[in-house]
């Protein structure tokens, strides 16, 4: 009986070690760190990023909108009541007719044939109105604008490339380019581009580029000090005033010389239209006179007087018959 005791209570034994081990909690086990944010202070940050998807779906930044075009107000949709109103005459220029309420402009307007009233400064005192046709004038302005965007064309800026160690004729003919930019009114970048090691050699490129400013001084300043931007050494020439003031002389004169010639096509057109007609009308008229004088040679009266010899010849071949008569009636 000993033996089965002792196996007894060494089975309590193990179950009470068993039990004892299954409620201490482990030491190794995962256990969440409490929060430090209160419920209250919980919220949801917008991303300061653009992610992936919103760039496919066409999201992200876009491109500013263009500036409508201004069209300015007309007729009842001007909302002053006493205007300044001036009126283009025959000969193209204004004509001030004075200051006077919107209703009596509106009624001279359509005095005028029917034109419209046009709000063209609202902020002088009183605002100035113009009485002319809407689609002419805003026609002018449209040409107006795209001959002063044409003249205020910004100048392009050119690129002439070198090396520090540039020959003598290759730096001829980058002289010779950039020559020729500049006279047209042009900005010009000269480079100087450097390879692996020869970065250290920059004191060269700055000389360069002194030497080249130095060259076309008489037409051109350099814009600052050269800048270097990685493995290239730059600077800007922009031309003298001198240069951009003759430029725009010569513009100005070929346009002046464009329209005088248009003008001088225009009139050897309309004085050749002109001799035309003038041609047609002395053929007309030489053709009236050789009918007219053809017409005089002829002596009408002789004719009728054969009509007649040649009547009475007949009545005294036939004889007056009654018959005779009846069948020549």
């Amino acid at each position: 009986m000993a033996p089965s005791r002792t196996n007894s209570t060494c089975a309590s034994i193990v179950v009470a070690a068993l039990m004892l081990a299954t409620s201490i909690p482990s030491t190794n086990a995962f256990v969440p760190a409490p929060s430090t944010l209160s419920p209250l202070t919980h919220e949801i940050l917008p991303s300061t990023t653009t992610s992936l998807d919103a760039i496919r779906r066409g999201g992200g930044r876009r491109a500013p909108r263009a500036q409508p075009e201004f069209v300015p107000p007309m007729n009842n949709e001007i909302k002053q009541g006493e205007i300044r109103v001036t009126v283009v005459t025959m000969d193209g220029k204004d004509e001030v007719l004075g200051v006077m309420t919107k209703q009596a402009a509106l009624a001279k307007a359509q005095e005028l044939g029917g034109l419209d009233l046009i709000l063209i400064n609202a902020n002088s005192d009183p605002p100035v109105c113009k009485i002319a046709d809407y689609s002419k004038y805003r026609y002018s302005q449209e040409k107006k604008r795209k001959e002063k965007a044409k003249n205020s064309k910004a100048t392009e800026i050119k690129e002439v490339k070198m090396s520090y160690k540039i020959g003598g004729h290759d730096y001829d003919v980058r002289l010779k380019a950039a020559t020729k930019f500049i006279k047209q009114g042009n900005r010009v970048r000269a480079t100087v581009t450097f390879r692996g090691r020869e970065v250290q050699h920059d004191i060269l490129g700055f000389e360069l580029l002194k030497r080249l400013s130095l060259d076309v001084e008489e037409i051109a300043n350099m814009e600052g000090k050269p800048r270097r931007e990685g493995r290239m050494l730059s600077a800007i020439l922009s031309p003298k005033p001198e240069v951009v003031k003759s430029i725009n002389d010569a513009k100005r004169k070929s346009e002046k010389d464009k329209q005088k010639a248009k003008a001088v096509s225009l009139a050897a057109r309309v004085e050749a239209e002109e001799d035309k007609v003038n041609a047609a009308k002395a053929a007309l008229d030489d053709e009236k006179t050789t009918i007219g004088g053809v017409l005089d040679g002829l002596d009408l009266e002789d004719e009728f007087d054969d009509d007649d010899d040649m009547d009475a010849s007949l009545d005294e071949l036939l004889g007056s018959t009654k018959v005779a008569d009846d069948l020549f009636a």
